[in-house]
């Protein structure tokens, strides 16, 4: 009766059957709370209390929707999109198609990762590059599916890998200080090392989604992705420098202030001031925008809501906890149920960044307790703490490809980007992590 693997698994079968996910947010932190020894004004409190955590990152994506309508009506989207088309030709045949197909698919991948260390905007770039290449992707028949898997991978796998940018944040920040903290003597250069196996399953789960799960070729409405997204026929010179101007600011802004909404902000102004968008026509397109993106802002208040009953609860430590205390004697079950425990605790938090700290406390000393080597250990917790980053309804590395992809309303959250990363991700990161964490 644990309140937070009741309110998870709760929201995730609520989330299954195409319940709103606010909705299924709102109703399993409830239900936790009371669970949880809360009664229903302490559980209302706690969540109202913690909506503010995600304010800032719904107003980000708001912002960021503006921004990506002003850019999608200056036309350089389009002129990207003609680019692809033109490298497809009026009858392409199947082998160009192919190579297109591979090397937007590449592209988009490099996106992700660069977005996560080399030029750390994370999932900012996702309804400015995706969008525009709908339409191309419909010609060619290409699944969505595959596209969030490989936006997914890029955002997640880059950051448990690499320590630079988000990976240095998540590695050296985080991880390696909450290990040191909690007594294991290890250095951070030995990290990426340790997760290397983990990120191996990640990657073996991209190359099933890629060329077996979502190979086959799969239809979607034209007219509805023309609606959401207009081709513009005349592309104005002068628009296109506007938008180049906006974007390196809008760019620059961010990277030095680490601000999506004030970069996102003067990329909008210079739109307008620049002609681009007319001043009169500023509310409508802003309006736009967060229309767009209302609904993953939402779900982010939503998630930050619940996250803040279940550490009301104190469930996080119950279970974690009671997980150490029956499996104590038995390394390798140990090993799996602390990573399932992991998976539950980030699908619910919604951050493999805020997980590391609860988790590393116990997860630590019971490590070192059940004789897991220090490399073991740090595969263990940073495994764990990483799981149900992909593939939980409330992460930003779901939430971001999906803002993408369902502009015009033919991409569910659900059942077109969580489930698909759940599988292909999640499952092989536990078997992944559990055999480096009993071979390392």
């Amino acid at each position: 009766m644990n309140p937070v693997a009741i309110a998870v698994c709760l929201m995730l079968l609520l989330s299954l059957l195409r319940i709103n996910v606010v909705v299924s947010l709102t109703l399993s932190a409830l239900v936790g709370g009371l669970i949880g020894g809360l009664s229903l004004q302490q559980t209302l409190t706690a969540f109202s209390g913690g909506l503010g955590g995600g304010a800032e990152i719904a107003l980000s994506y708001a912002m960021l929707g503006a921004f990506a309508v002003a850019i999608s009506r200056s036309g350089i989207t389009d002129l990207l999109a003609h680019k692809v088309i033109s490298q497809l030709g009026k009858e392409a045949s199947p082998g160009r198609v192919l190579w297109v197909k591979s090397m937007m698919l590449t592209a988009i991948l490099l996106a992700a990762i660069a977005s996560q260390n080399l030029i750390p905007v994370h999932i900012a770039f996702i309804p400015i590059l995706i969008p525009p290449l709908l339409h191309v992707m419909a010609q060619m028949k290409l699944d969505r599916r595959m596209v969030a898997c490989i936006i997914t991978f890029g955002l997640t796998a880059t950051y448990m890998l690499l320590p630079v940018g988000f990976g240095g944040i998540f590695l050296n920040t985080i991880l390696a200080k909450n290990l040191i903290d909690n007594g294991l003597q290890i250095s951070a250069s030995q990290l990426p090392l340790a997760m290397a196996i983990p990120v191996g399953g990640m990657l073996l789960g991209l190359l099933v989604a890629v060329f077996i799960s979502y190979r086959k070729p799969r239809e979607y409405d034209l007219q509805k992705i023309l609606d959401a997204e207009p081709e513009t026929v005349d592309l104005n010179p002068r628009h296109l420098w506007v938008a180049v101007v906006a974007i390196a600011v809008a760019l620059g802004l961010q990277l030095k202030t680490d601000s999506i909404i004030l970069g996102a902000l003067a990329g909008f102004v210079i739109f307008t001031c620049g002609g681009v968008i007319k001043f009169k026509e500023s509310q409508d397109a802003f309006t736009q925008g967060v229309k767009m993106m209302s609904l993953i802002g939402f779900i982010m208040i939503a998630a930050a809501g619940f996250a803040s009953v279940m550490k009301a609860t104190h469930g996080v430590e119950a279970l974690v906890q009671s997980v150490s205390v029956m499996m104590v004697n038995h390394k390798a079950i140990a090993a799996l149920a602390l990573l399932v425990v992991g998976l539950l605790i980030t699908m619910g938090i919604g951050s493999s960044f805020s997980t590391i700290p609860i988790i590393a406390t116990i997860y630590v000393p019971l490590c070192i307790q059940l004789g897991f080597s220090p490399m073991a250990t740090m595969a263990l917790v940073g495994t764990a703490g990483a799981l149900g980053d992909a593939g939980s309804p409330a992460s930003d590395s779901t939430l971001g490809p999906t803002s993408g992809l369902n502009i015009d309303g033919q991409h569910d959250h659900i059942w077109d980007s969580v489930v698909p990363t759940f599988i292909h991700f999640n499952i092989p990161l536990i078997l992944f992590g559990w055999i480096a964490a009993m071979t390392l």
